[in-house]
């Protein structure tokens, strides 16, 4: 084993220190059982686990930080585990979002407070991925990511059921008779059985490869089941590679490049990934000065097919996603079309060329090639500007009906997602397929926390009538694992005055996909008069955290990050109060 010792380390400033201060540092670690030899100098690595029963996607990483322990002692560090906080998307109100920010401040001061010299990061659910990578770039000290892995793929009468996506189809099933109350409760547990995130290219999983893209986590791990013995194999690979990244001095802000930013972003249209991932990597990048805007994920994708045929945009899940050689195949086929950088560094400490020469496509259904792929260029997200969104919006194109992205209807105005839903069954609501259905104050200060409802499920009676989408509109977000023609992320937002504030019942607005608009077909002296009328609702908080979020978070197009948290603050050693 190579000898790693080394007195300049900056875990020494606590354990090489000398008299009082290093006898209490060394003395209480002992308390746990480590010899005073394990102080000696070598890499002290942090394991960042954000294990918690109350964020289901999460509560086996106490596990996966075992195979990450085995690793780090394999190679020669010493590994401490500490837990972090977890955002569950599943449990938490009124939306995980609005902790994202917390949680990426925690993990930021946890690593800069302690005695470490590099960290992995163990992640589940859609918000924890983004948070600790956010954190750990803005400390900037060795980083290696470790996501727990999707589910097993749901089963139930002998159909895939993806999680997510099953819930809106099992929900509209209901809705028209098509199941009972007693079949949807059997169906519940068929969807979800096993540990692990979404199995569908949700948030959770399109995060997992987006780390993977951007050279954060080691090649081929984003896909692997949580139940299977390689997800540990994995976790124990990265384990031993963090203490080698210690000695390389590979830090987040070389990986972190414009190049890798853009990988991310075709990556993730390749994969039919989230829409979620724009808010996500736009508030990294500010983290490490990569300038990042919402125009970035339209024309950087303008020329990317879907080549994953994942639910909710295809057929397949992440468990046979896997099996078909996981995102280092899907990244081979973009770097033979030359739609990938293949110079940046990774995690490996060698590029992205050379982590997917050996990349492997099983079968051609599950990944498609290039020359033949799943959907074709141009279907990825866009970016829509107009006088409703003067700041961008966004569209998931392949989950949307190709009929309604040209599309001009008069508008149905909701001021909250809770006042649609109160009225959505109504036989007599006033609705019908060309009605655009707006949901405002759905922002990330205006609910708070830029919640996932912006695809609401459709009005009873357009169900019951055969009608399977129509267009929403909405300034929220829309969980990973939905799907329709919702327009998402209207900036500004409705709470701060934004012009969908200013739409009224029977408004005509105009959807134009392909001419990446939306507008308000209102006359401009007609919304000049409402703005003069309009007034900003009242604060509803005074103190707490929710009171620094909804004082501090910037829009969706700056990645709803605080804006004092733009930027690194590096990993100078905190001064010794002992």
């Amino acid at each position: 084993m190579t000898d790693r010792r080394n007195t300049d380390r900056r875990s020494q400033a606590w354990f090489g220190a000398q008299g009082r201060s290093g006898m209490l540092y060394r003395s209480w670690m002992r308390n746990q059982g480590f010899g005073h030899e394990v102080f000696d100098g070598r890499p002290v690595i942090g394991i960042a686990a954000s294990a918690s029963e109350l964020a289901p996607c999460n509560a086996h990483l106490t596990r996966v930080a075992e195979a990450v322990k085995r690793g780090v002692w394999q190679a020669g560090g010493l590994p401490l585990q500490f837990p972090t906080m977890a955002t569950g998307e599943t449990l938490m109100r009124p939306t995980a979002m609005l902790y994202r920010n917390l949680m990426a401040m925690e993990v930021e001061e946890l690593i800069r407070a302690n005695p470490l010299d590099g960290v992995v990061l163990l992640s589940g659910c859609d918000k924890t991925t983004p948070a600790m990578l956010m954190g750990a770039a803005s400390v900037d000290l060795p980083a290696v990511m470790v996501t727990g892995g999707p589910m097993l793929n749901g089963k139930y009468r002998g159909q895939d059921v993806g999680s997510g996506t099953h819930v809106w189809k099992f929900e509209e099933d209901l809705k028209t008779g098509r199941m009972t109350e007693e079949e949807c409760f059997f169906a519940e547990g068929c969807m979800a059985r096993s540990n692990g995130h979404c199995m569908t290219m949700g948030t959770a999983s399109t995060m997992a490869c987006v780390a993977e893209a951007l050279g954060m986590q080691l090649p081929g791990s984003a896909a692997w089941p949580a139940v299977d013995s390689r997800r540990m194999e994995t976790a124990q690979a990265a384990g031993r590679r963090v203490v080698d990244m210690v000695e390389e001095e590979l830090r987040p802000s070389r990986i972190l490049t414009r190049e890798a930013f853009e990988n991310a972003i075709r990556v993730n249209a390749a994969i039919g990934g989230s829409t979620n991932a724009v808010i996500h990597l736009t508030a990294l990048a500010g983290r490490v000065g990569v300038e990042l805007g919402p125009d970035d994920f339209d024309a950087l994708v303008r020329e990317v097919p879907t080549l994953v045929n994942l639910m909710p945009s295809g057929t397949y899940l992440m468990e046979d996603f896997c099996y078909a050689g996981g995102l280092p195949a899907v990244m081979a086929e973009l770097l033979g079309g030359g739609l990938l950088h293949g110079g940046p560094i990774t995690v490996t400490g060698h590029t992205v060329a050379e982590n997917t020469a050996p990349a492997e496509r099983v079968g051609s259904d599950v990944i498609t090639p290039l020359d033949a792929p799943f959907q074709p260029a141009g279907t990825g997200i866009a970016v829509l500007r107009g006088n409703l969104c003067p700041d961008g919006a966004v569209i998931k194109q392949s989950a949307a009906s190709p009929h309604l992205l040209t599309h001009r209807g008069p508008a149905r105005v909701f001021d909250s997602p809770e006042a649609y839903h109160a009225v959505a069954d109504d036989p007599d609501l006033d609705v019908d397929e060309n009605t655009v259905v707006v949901i405002r104050n759905a922002g990330p200060k205006g609910y708070p926390g830029m919640p996932e409802v912006s695809n609401v499920p459709l009005p009873a009676k357009l169900l019951k009538a055969g009608i399977t989408d129509m267009v929403r509109v909405c300034d929220g977000r829309m969980s990973g694992t939905g799907y329709g023609t919702v327009v998402l992320h209207v900036t500004p937002e409705a709470a701060v005055g934004g012009p969908l504030a200013l739409v009224r019942d029977g408004d005509p607005v105009v959807l134009d996909v392909p001419g990446r608009t939306l507008r308000l077909d209102v006359d401009d002296a007609e919304l000049a008069r409402r703005r003069e009328e309009w007034t900003p609702p009242a604060e509803r908080y005074v103190s707490g955290y929710t009171w620094l979020y909804t004082q501090h978070v910037e829009q969706a197009d700056r990645g709803a990050d605080f804006g004092f948290l733009r930027g690194g603050r590096g990993h100078e050693v905190p001064r010794d109060s002992h």
